[in-house]
């Protein structure tokens, strides 16, 4: 499962986002956009959305702290690696 989560250090939804990806064992990795302009744009173009937190699980974009969501495209990733 690749994981990458789109976040900046003073986003309270972000933290709560790696907070639930944590409790749950899914490794991830995390792009500070506050630090990484090409990193911005790249979520932008993804997303649709300059807000954060945007995590990508295997290609789907989830935008903004949504566990239902999350949930789902995690379990719908799990299935497909199984």
């Amino acid at each position: 499962m690749n994981v990458i989560v789109y976040s900046t250090p003073t986003c309270p939804y972000c933290k709560l986002a790696k907070e639930f990806l944590d409790e749950k064992g899914v490794k991830y990795t995390e792009i500070n956009v506050a630090a990484d302009p090409a990193a911005a744009n790249d979520m932008v173009k993804k997303s649709g959305q300059m807000g954060v937190p945007v995590i990508e699980i295997d290609g789907t974009i989830v935008v903004g702290w949504n566990r239902e969501a999350l949930e789902k495209e995690l379990k719908k990733s799990e299935k497909a690696k199984a």
